[in-house]
Formats: C-alpha cells, sequence, structure tokens
C-alpha cells in the first residue's frame, strides 16, 4: 500500500517545505535517517517501559527491535522513546503511587511528537494500564505488547510461583516449618527468566485485561517471555500498527462498554486480580466509557474461574499457555453467550473471529465450564456501614468457610503499627478474629500499598490455621490468597467508618449477601467521628502532595480528577 502524502498527524512536523519542516526532518537525521522516511509514511511510536530497576520489564529492548522490525516491512517509520517504568518489586513505597504519573508521561509524550500510532510495551503490574490511560487520553491508534509472564519456578522438583509461594514459603519460615537456609533457596529458584509473575497476578492479569478488551493480538497475555513466539507477537504487532494507522482505527473505537463487560467476565473466569477493578475504572474514565464499581458485581457474579492457575489454583501461566491461552478461555465463555462477540479488536477482526476455533489442549489447566475451579468467582463487591462507597473481594482465593463470618477486630492504625503488634505473643488474637488495616488508601499511605494480604500472627500461624479474615483499604498482590477484603471506601484517611473501628468491635462479612457491616450504633460512630482527625501528612509539596490532593478512591479508579477523561486527537500549537 502507497500512503498518500503527508496525510497524517506528523506531517504537522516533517511534511512542511519551510523552516519548521527543516529543523524537524534536520535534526533527525543525525540518526542517520535517509531522505524516504520522510515520504509521508505513518510514524510509528513505541512506547517503551523498559528500565533495569524493573525487573519485569528489563528484556523489552529486544522486544522493542523485534516491533521496529515488522513496522519498518510494512512501510513504517519506528521511533522508540522512554517513558517513567514502574516495578512494583522494587518501588517505595509502591509503584501505584506512580501509575497516573506516568501515565501522564505517556500522554504528553504522545501529544508533544510527531507520532501517528502507538505501541505500549508493558509488564510489570502499573505500566500496563498506565500506558493504556495515556494513550486513551489522546485516542490514537494503539496495541499492547506484553513483555509476557516468567517460565515456572522450580524448587525440589515441585513448580512454585511468584508472589503465591513467597507468601506460602514466609509463613513457614515464621513458625520454623523451613529454615532460614530453605528458604533463600527458594529465592534463586522462583524467578528463572526474563518477564514478568507467573501465576495469575497484576500483570498477568492485566496482559489478558487488554487481550479482552481487543487492544492486544491473541495470546499477548499467556506467551512465556523466552519463547521466540513473543518475539513473533511483536514483530507482527509492528506490522498491524501501520495497518490500523492507515485504518484510522483509534483506541476509542475499540474501548468500547461491550469490550470493558467482555474483560470483566474474562477477568472472573481467569480468577484475575482485584487490582483489575482499580485499573479498568481508571481506563474507561479515561476514554469516556461508563463503567462502575457494581458492574464488576452485576457482570462477573455468576461467572465461573475456568483457570486452574495460582493464586486460585495449582498451575502457572507458562502451563496456561501449552493449554490454549487466553482465546480457550474467551471461546468458552462465548459459547455460553457470556461475550459480546462483535467487539472489535486491534487486528481489525471481532474477539469471537479470533477464538471461535481456539483449542482447549488441557482441561486440567483450563476447566471445562460444567467443572469450574469455582462455580461463582469475580469479584465481590461488598458494601454496608462499614464500606459505603464498596469494598472488594475475590471469592476464588478464599476460604469457603470464612466467605461468612463475625468476629472481634483486631486493629492496626497503620502498616508500621501493624509490624509493630502482629509479632507479639501478647497480642490479642485467635482465628475467629478480623484483622483490620487502615490508613493504607489512594491518600493514606499515599498510593494504596499491596499491604492488604496481612501475614497472620504467629500464634495463630502455630496452631495450624492458614486465613483469616482481613480488612482494609489497601491493595493486595493478585499473587495473593486468602479470605481479605480490600479497597474500602471511603478510605480511613478522609474519615471513612473504617478510620472508627477499634479493637474489640465486631465485624460481620457475609459475601453471599454482599454485606460488610460493623456492630457498633450510629451514636457510637457519631462520638468517634468527632474525636477523629486527619493523619499528618506524609511529605510536603512535591509530587506526592500533588496526589494526595487529587486523586479520588479506589470505587472510581484512584485517578487524578483533572485526568479523567479523553482530551481527543490534537496536534499541540506548532512551535514557532
Amino acid at each position: 500500500m502507497t500512503d498518500k502524502k503527508f496525510e497524517y498527524r506528523s506531517a504537522a512536523w516533517f511534511g512542511k517545505l519551510d523552516k519548521d519542516g527543516f529543523v524537524h526532518r534536520s535534526h533527525m537525521r543525525n540518526q542517520g535517517l535517509p531522505d524516504h522516511v520522510f515520504d509521508g509514511r505513518p510514524i510509528i511510536g513505541i512506547c517503551n517501559t523498559w528500565s533495569e530497576l524493573t525487573p519485569c520489564n528489563a528484556h523489552l529492548r529486544e522486544i522493542a527491535e523485534r516491533v521496529k522490525r515488522g513496522v519498518w516491512e510494512n512501510g513504517g517509520f519506528p521511533v522508540e522513546f522512554p517513558v517513567t517504568s514502574t516495578g512494583e518489586s522494587n518501588m517505595r513505597p509502591t509503584a501505584m503511587l506512580f501509575r497516573n504519573l506516568v501515565s501522564m508521561d505517556v500522554e504528553e509524550s504522545i501529544r508533544a511528537n510527531p507520532v501517528d500510532g502507538v505501541v505500549l510495551l508493558c509488564g510489570c503490574d502499573k505500566t500496563t494500564p498506565a500506558l493504556v490511560m495515556g494513550a486513551a487520553s489522546c485516542d490514537v491508534p494503539a496495541l499492547v505488547v506484553s513483555g509476557g509472564p516468567m517460565l515456572n519456578g522450580k524448587y525440589q522438583g515441585k513448580d512454585i510461583g511468584s508472589g503465591t509461594d513467597l507468601w506460602r514459603f514466609s509463613e513457614q519460615l515464621k513458625i520454623g516449618a523451613i529454615n532460614q537456609r530453605a528458604f533463600m533457596e527458594v529465592e534463586s529458584c522462583i524467578a528463572r527468566s526474563a518477564g514478568h509473575c507467573m501465576t495469575m497476578g497484576t500483570a498477568s492479569t492485566m496482559a489478558s485485561m487488554v487481550e479482552a478488551l481487543g487492544l492486544a493480538l491473541p495470546h499477548n497475555a499467556a506467551i512465556p517471555a523466552v519463547d521466540s513466539r513473543r518475539l513473533v507477537l511483536a514483530h507482527t504487532a509492528g506490522r498491524r500498527i501501520v495497518e490500523m494507522v492507515r485504518e484510522d482505527l483509534r483506541i476509542s473505537k475499540i474501548l468500547t462498554r461491550k469490550a470493558f463487560e467482555n474483560a470483566i467476565r474474562v477477568n472472573g473466569a481467569v480468577g484475575g486480580s482485584t487490582n483489575a477493578v482499580i485499573h479498568l475504572l481508571a481506563i474507561a474514565g479515561r476514554i469516556g466509557v461508563k463503567l462502575v464499581l457494581d458492574d464488576w458485581d452485576r457482570l462477573g457474579r455468576n461467572i465461573p474461574t475456568l483457570v486452574d492457575l495460582m493464586p486460585s489454583g495449582r498451575f502457572l501461566m507458562e502451563d496456561f499457555y501449552y493449554a490454549g491461552g487466553l482465546p480457550a478461555v474467551i471461546r468458552s465463555l462465548a459459547e455460553q453467550d457470556l461475550i459480546h462477540r462483535d467487539a472489535l479488536t486491534v487486528n481489525g477482526k471481532t474477539i469471537w473471529e479470533n477464538c471461535q476455533d481456539s483449542p482447549n489442549w488441557d482441561q486440567e489447566v483450563i476447566r471445562p465450564f460444567q467443572r469450574p475451579v469455582v462455580e461463582h468467582g469475580g469479584i465481590a463487591v461488598l458494601r454496608g456501614n462499614l464500606a459505603p462507597e464498596g469494598a472488594v473481594l475475590k471469592p476464588s482465593a478464599a476460604s469457603p468457610h470464612l466467605l461468612c463470618h463475625r468476629g472481634r477486630a483486631v486493629v492496626f492504625e497503620n502498616i508500621e503499627h501493624y509490624k509493630e503488634r502482629i509479632n507479639d505473643p501478647a497480642l490479642d488474637v485467635d482465628e475467629s478474629c478480623i484483622l483490620v488495616l487502615k490508613n493504607c488508601g489512594p491518600k493514606g499511605y499515599p498510593g494504596m500499598a499491596e499491604v492488604g494480604n496481612m501475614g497472620l500472627p504467629p500464634k495463630v500461624l502455630k496452631r495450624g490455621v492458614t486465613d483469616m479474615v482481613r480488612i482494609s483499604d489497601a491493595r493486595m498482590s493478585g499473587t495473593a490468597f486468602g479470605t481479605v477484603v480490600l479497597h474500602v471506601c471511603p478510605e480511613a484517611a478522609v474519615g471513612g467508618s473504617l478510620a472508627l473501628v477499634r479493637d474489640g468491635d465486631l465485624i460481620e462479612l457475609d459475601v453471599e449477601k454482599r454485606l460488610l457491616h460493623l456492630e457498633v450504633s450510629e451514636e457510637v460512630l457519631a462520638h468517634r467521628r468527632a474525636e477523629w482527625r486527619v493523619p499528618e501528612a506524609e511529605m510536603e509539596g512535591g509530587y506526592q502532595q500533588l496526589y494526595v490532593q487529587h486523586v479520588t478512591q479506589a470505587s472510581v479508579g484512584a485517578d487524578f480528577d483533572f485526568l479523567v477523561g479523553c482530551r481527543g486527537h490534537a496536534v499541540r500549537r506548532e512551535s514557532h
């Protein structure tokens, strides 16, 4: 296909024969670019979150080179550019603090530069939603290529999973079930290749979400990072983004209400992370699709969890890919009329056209619809006087006997208070109690860290107890498991009911009824509310102050209030 000369957005930079065009082209030429790359072909930005400080994304330079091959091959002009990289394993206090910052970086990088379409290279948890949010805000043709999961961890002849088995081994270490030497040996066995977590953590969940939304090519979610087919997918993506620009297939044509409904149901079927709730709400807000917290319950409540994968099940992402990957899951849902089959995807086909012939090679890993891992998976949205604006729980990762539970609160005012108290032998706690953690929400931490899956008290672990009900305004890693109530809204730091809970208060959790109730009279709560004071700020000035002043609650996506909404496919005012 021959492009009509200078028909693209980038023509405002490179298509002019005046002083401005001279400046833009001449400076690009110092990279050894010949005349014909400025002949009006589509310019494709490759938005790369590569960083050696983000281990999950440290291989994305090679992925970028494969994307470039595809772009050149199909008549495009690839330009790679970096954006801030957020890795959950190293960043403090939490990578989530910087998701919105990265989205701003992406949006403004796209707006300010001569690119007609973008390939978004993602990996670790927050990089995927951040890049999609940024691209959605400026509505360009965009295609996601994920870095892919690590190979299965191996320890003593068994498969082990990142995050999920860390929590298990660390609890065993607390009670002396394993020694320090064994614990350190696991460390060298659990992350043995390039890629992100190979459990259904947030990275794998969000890679699945972009595929379910139609923003990625089929099998993007599960191909292992070091499998040569990941490089083939990147090459193919490079070819396809050029065609998307020619077709003017912008992100708004793919991110429709139907696409989000598909993603919510797919999340339930794969046992996806609770973090997907916040991220999809934020993405929907950027593109202008009305999506609310209760949609997660309404659309996902009766979706069975089909993928038997840690932390909800036994297997890992490598096994998931060999079994058939996400297309096999989507086909199973579509055959039950639980997928909008006509939703458009980045390859120009509908989601049904992409998966209608997809096989399931292993029905232990991807269960038949009639034999699920959990009959009712998805994300449960809880409400009550403790969470009037909602809280979430992942039933597939919870203990069935705790899904209807009433217990005495053991309260931690913040994460430091938790660390001070939890290992104290004198702590008044047993397995019937409910652990309550405050001030770890978007404003309270700040950034809403993944500390909601609090480790259990050693005195309880020693009795063989492996789960207790835990409640907080925090998040938890998608790799984690347990009966954990998260994202309590309003959060404690803004005076939500969670801030008023005290040791000894009785709390009722009833997941079937979607109830989270604090058994304290309104009169007593009113008295406590009058005594409550806003916690002191963690930091004055700088980005953290901007974050605390403008971040919204988790129930609406924890985005910045001034970033919500699509600002359109506009070119900045020309320079002079």
